[in-house]
């Protein structure tokens, strides 16, 4: 343990390491990332809970905070495309912790918006901030994880943002549920978390074995990506030309899009849903609220299940797990709407949506340094993850001006699984 204390410094000449002490750095290295990143979407994925809220206080409609929702989304997609280059510029430790304090203030300012114009540049700024964590994350994982490990780094990384989107959910659920306060207290009570989050991960983590004084073993060795990458060159503009010139970042781009336009559709309006007249509850007393976290839950298991299986079962065919998942995905959200559903087979199916709708998360972000190279694997999350939420933040403004004119909240279920349909039908071009 020592040996290691003494390498994580950084100071002196990088050494080798023998593998089981290089293999304690890079878990350490990937659990730092995932516990910053646990606290995240404390700062985003809250504004589901105080839709109600702000509904009744300040008096806008689904449709406008819908739009709300989305000009958060496409901040955050026009930040990816921004910050996954800095991350492989500057580095992802500081770009992450960064991102986490000013994501922590801006929630605090958006608390005190007023009407729709302070919300919604409010919010929005906040989605350039949090576009600071993802991308840089990956790129430290990338640094210490081989090529051969990535569905499985990258399985655990997801499903450290599927349990965010649990302690998001969890969080809001006690703020207006249990202690009954504001709205306010949405935006400022749980992203204290993320606060602390960021600063731990600054202090423990390194951006890289050279950072952290060491040198990786032979295994860690490149792929025939990461030469290329190499080769490519390291401004910014050569990042960008190398990555957006690959046919397989497009393909993967409007696939994830397709999926986060459903994983948002259900994170955001779930809450709505079980919140309103269109859930009618069923035996046991169960508060609908803590019922709908049965879908960040199911989010989290199947981030992990379908990294671990893209690498075992699927010999890193990263196609296959994502196509499978997002038809299964369009399964279960069908059965959320037409089934007759209690308490517990709602909770089941609604974890079941969760886990293929959000599990090929896992192989969407092993397959960014698998196509473009660990060393622009900054700059290829952010282009895929810039897709995502264009497309998530497109759906929104019109799923919330559909539930306005119909009334209806369990319609996000169909559109679910019309996402997730075509999100399969484009993964069948990736073909990785």
């Amino acid at each position: 343990m020592s040996n290691v204390g003494n390498v994580i410094s950084g100071t002196g000449s990088p050494k080798p390491l023998p593998e089981y002490e290089y293999a304690r750095l890079k878990w350490r290295m990937l659990l730092a990332t995932m516990f910053c990143y646990f606290f995240f979407y404390t700062g985003r994925q809250t504004f589901g809970f105080a839709i109600p809220g702000i509904e009744k206080d300040l008096g806008l409609s689904k449709a406008t905070l819908g739009a709300i929702s989305g000009i958060l989304l496409w901040s955050y997609a026009a930040g990816q495309m921004v910050n996954g280059n800095l991350a492989d510029k500057w580095g992802g430790r500081r770009m992450m912790a960064a991102g986490a304090i000013l994501s922590t203030i801006l929630n605090w300012c958006t608390s005190f918006s007023t009407g729709p114009k302070s919300l919604g540049l409010l919010w929005g700024a906040n989605g350039y901030a949090q576009s600071l964590g993802w991308p840089s994350g990956g790129r430290v994982i990338s640094n210490w994880w081989a090529p051969h490990e990535r569905g499985k780094s990258f399985g655990f990384y997801t499903f450290a943002a599927g349990m965010a989107s649990v302690l998001a959910f969890v969080t809001s659920t006690l703020v207006v549920d249990t202690l009954n306060l504001d709205w306010q207290w949405i935006f400022r009570v749980p992203v204290l978390l993320m606060l602390v989050g960021g600063i731990a991960f600054y202090l423990i983590a390194r951006e890289s074995p050279a950072h952290a004084g060491i040198t990786a073993p032979a295994d860690h060795s490149a792929t025939a990506a990461d030469s290329a990458d190499r080769a490519a060159g390291e401004t910014s503009v050569q990042r960008y030309k190398a990555v957006l010139r690959n046919p397989k970042i497009w393909s993967a781009g409007i696939a994830i899009g397709f999926q986060n336009a459903a994983r948002y559709g259900l994170l955001i309006w779930v809450p709505v849903y079980f919140l309103g007249e269109d859930w009618k509850e069923g035996s046991g007393g169960i508060s609908p609220l803590w019922i709908s976290v049965a879908l960040p839950v199911g989010m989290a298991v199947g981030a992990l299940v379908n990294g671990q299986i893209s690498d075992r079962l699927f010999k890193a065919r990263r196609d296959r797990p994502i196509i499978l998942f997002m038809l299964l995905g369009a399964v279960m959200a069908l059965t959320m709407y037409l089934a007759p559903l209690g308490t517990v087979t709602g909770i089941v199916v609604l974890f079941l949506t969760g886990f293929f709708v959000y599990g090929p998360q896992s192989s969407f972000w092993a397959l960014c340094p698998d196509i473009a190279g660990k060393r622009m694997a900054g700059t290829a999350t952010g282009a895929v993850n810039c897709f995502a939420y264009l497309f998530a933040g497109a759906a929104e403004p019109m799923v919330g001006g559909l539930m306005d004119s119909t009334g209806n909240t369990s319609l996000i279920f169909p559109i679910v699984a019309a996402a997730c349909g075509c999100s399969a039908l484009v993964a069948l071009t990736i073909r990785r």
